[in-house]
């Protein structure tokens, strides 16, 4: 009779092999172990062919083997005292899932391959959603918002690379949207040294894009031209990555051809930002054309549904107020539509389409232009008394909106509408003219300094509407304000004027917010704010108000790396880069007279800067290096200078105060600095240098500065 062996494979033979030799193994050492109980011996029973062994003798152990000699029981199942059958050979154990004792639990197990999760891998797929979605909503907030909520900050140079490659093999459209997104995300949610490594990775990868892209080389080298002209990424970051690419890599290509054929051209700004079809300005006249329209249209049908989904098909939430205010405008042009322009509002309202917010800034735009409206309807005023109350009634306006107690909208006092229709032309003949001290002139002549806030509110929302140039005037101006005629309280209070009224200003210029954030940083870096000054500005808006965001921006820009290069030519350059190349060339001319120069050359030196509104940075520097050196020398330059009339009063008195200012620094450095500016206050007011205003050395200039308490 053939053993159950018979059936095995040879990997079951394999296996039963070894297990028997363990069971022999332990079954040896447990019995010749001196510590074992003699009773185990005695209560197992030897089969029997073999004799026990007799009184008085050595007890004999036996191995057993599973060659065959001693045959087993029933197909190998063993007998009485045997370890039993080993493997079963017999028929599959079958589990009956009928059965009412069946447990799951004995199904056999069955292993599941899975992959495991690479974080890089997942945050790619992300990204892509994110920036499928915003190129068809359009909407900066709500992808900025994903991306912070995605996490994983140290993949954003990733982002980068995802977010040009997919735009560059779409529209034009998707391509300026990319561009602004960046401009976007700078800073506040991805890092400047992000957005350079997401650059050098695309430039690494020029080679496998223009597989893709024929045209990789050109797009890619204006998308890297655009971040610059955007200011996300410095001039010099061009020589860097060229060196750290290899030579006959197709980036090296991409960065020849935004060095020659973009950044090199004059007005490349211009051309570079409108390269995609134009600025978000055209944009913003489009959207409101399209206002206009759909408006119209539900007029003549009289479809809310419709209207509704053509507003939200817009997908431009911050700019709902428009719609209200044109709707409003309709209904008072053609009063019969007055009922569907209320159903409308209501409708809209209700559904959460147009939040209580934009439907009170609509009504409150409206307000304000009620006059320019009454040339074209006469009843305009009493028909926005009629509306306002209904939509109060109904519900969908906000009971806080109100007019004044005698029924007329406010209106601006007569003398400051006259004030700011006259800055405004001394504004755009100033920015045709250059002529600093013309402007100065005028404004002396308009005899109303309590009205500064408000010219530089004007000032930088008619140059925030203007290009890189205006913008630049803007801020060199206002540095020759704060040292002829603006007071730093002026400065401070015409900045919270302009962030008061920033979400306004948002309505014209989309991105008003990072421009007046590059003003406020510029104003610091040209010190004509001081940093302590972010803080007064922030502590005097509103808590509400999106302006407190704009002045965390500003101290974010104030805080990277190199901040005074890239703010001071954040506008491509000119008078920004000027003022800090003058600092040093003030430094070497003052170094070359006092070791031994002629003073009419230093003064001749001094006028070629070409940089009147400057010339306090004479007087500081001279002052501190006659402290250093110890030689009064640098008194008879100051002399020779205000006699021919080269440095005035007011910009020499703004020298001495900024050395003031820095009194307790400079102390550090020069132990006797307090009695040697003391020393040159009398001198100066001797000499008729100094502004009355300033006083006494021992009374005015030389007291500590106030403390500033919130």
């Amino acid at each position: 009779m053939a053993s159950g062996e018979g059936f095995l494979t040879d990997a079951q033979r394999e296996m039963l092999k070894i297990a028997s030799l363990n069971v022999e193994n332990n079954a040896a050492t447990l019995s010749s172990s001196p510590k074992s109980p003699k009773t185990l011996l005695s209560d197992i029973k030897l089969p029997a062919a073999i004799k026990a062994p007799t009184a008085g003798a050595a007890v004999r152990h036996v191995r057993r083997s599973h060659s065959g000699k001693y045959r087993a029981k029933k197909d190998g199942a063993g007998g009485k005292g045997t370890w039993g059958k080993l493997i079963d050979t017999g028929s599959e154990l079958y589990v009956d899932h009928n059965d009412p004792n069946y447990d799951s639990g004995e199904e056999p197990y069955q292993l599941i391959g899975s992959t495991v999760s690479d974080p890089l891998d997942d945050y790619k797929k992300a990204v892509v959603s994110i920036i499928e979605e915003y190129f068809s909503t359009g909407d900066v907030a709500v992808a900025a918002s994903d991306l912070r909520e995605l996490g994983s900050a140290e993949y954003h140079p990733y982002f980068i690379k995802r977010l040009v490659s997919m735009a560059m093999d779409r529209h034009d459209k998707e391509k300026e949207m990319a561009s602004v997104l960046l401009s976007a995300l700078y800073a506040d949610v991805i890092s400047p040294s992000q957005i350079r490594d997401g650059f050098i990775i695309l430039l690494e990868s020029a080679d496998d894009l223009t597989v893709d892209v024929l045209d990789a080389v050109d797009v890619l080298a204006l998308f890297l031209a655009r971040a610059v002209v955007d200011d996300i990424l410095p001039p010099a970051f061009l020589p860097r990555a060229r060196k750290a690419l290899p030579e006959s890599s197709k980036g090296i290509q991409v960065i020849q051809t935004a060095e020659k054929t973009y950044l090199c051209t004059p007005h490349h700004a211009e051309l570079v930002e409108r390269k995609w079809g134009g600025s978000t300005h055209i944009t913003v006249e489009e959207v409101k054309r399209k206002i206009t329209d759909l408006l119209r249209e539900y007029v003549e049908s009289g479809d809310a549904f419709e209207a509704c989904r053509c507003i939200r098909e817009l997908g431009v939430s911050f700019f709902h107020h428009e719609v209200v205010k044109r709707a409003l405008v309709l209904a008072m042009e053609i009063q019969t539509a007055e009922p569907l322009i209320l159903k409308l509002l209501k409708e809209a309202a209700d559904e959460g389409l147009i939040s209580s917010s934009q439907m009170a800034k609509g009504f409150a735009r409206l307000a304000e232009s009620l006059d320019d409206l009454s040339l074209d309807v006469p009843s305009a005023k009493a028909l926005f008394q009629s509306l306002v109350p209904k939509a109060i009634s109904e519900g969908w306006l906000d009971a806080s909106f109100s007019t004044t107690t005698n029924g007329e909208v406010k209106t601006q006092d007569e003398k400051v509408k006259q004030y700011k229709q006259q800055i405004e032309t001394i504004i755009h003949e100033y920015f045709l003219s250059d002529d600093i001290p013309e402007l100065i002139r005028s404004l002396e002549d308009l005899k109303a300094p309590e009205l500064n806030p408000v010219f530089l509110k004007k000032l930088i929302t008619i140059a925030m509407d203007r290009k890189n140039r205006e913008k630049e005037m803007a801020s060199v101006l206002l540095s020759a304000l704060h040292i002829e005629i603006f007071s730093s309280e002026d400065i401070v209070n015409g900045f919270i004027l302009l962030l008061e009224s920033a979400e306004d200003t948002a309505l014209d210029i989309l991105d008003a917010s990072n421009e007046l954030a590059l003003f406020l940083a510029r104003a610091v870096i040209d010190d004509v704010l001081a940093p302590l000054n972010l803080e007064e500005i922030d502590f005097s808006l509103p808590p509400s108000c999106s302006g407190s965001e704009t002045v965390r921006m500003a101290r974010s820009l104030l805080g990277a790396r190199h901040a005074g290069e890239r703010i001071l030519r954040c506008w491509g350059g000119g008078s920004g880069w000027a003022v800090e190349d003058a600092k040093d060339k003030i430094q070497k001319l003052l170094e070359e007279y006092e070791s031994g120069g002629v003073v009419s050359e230093a003064c001749q030196c001094i006028r070629d800067l070409a940089m009147p509104f400057f010339n306090h940075e004479v007087v500081k520097k001279a002052l501190v290096m006659a402290m250093e050196k110890k030689n009064d020398r640098m008194l008879d330059l100051l002399q020779e200078c205000f006699n021919e009339g080269l440095i005035t009063i007011n910009q020499m008195s703004k020298g001495f105060t900024r050395i003031n200012d820095g009194l307790d620094d400079l102390a550090l450095d020069i132990p006797n600095a307090r009695e040697k500016f003391s020393f040159y206050v009398e001198y100066g007011h001797n000499k008729g240098w100094l502004l009355c205003s300033l006083g006494s050395p021992a009374d005015d200039v030389l007291a500590p500065p106030p403390v500033m308490v919130p």
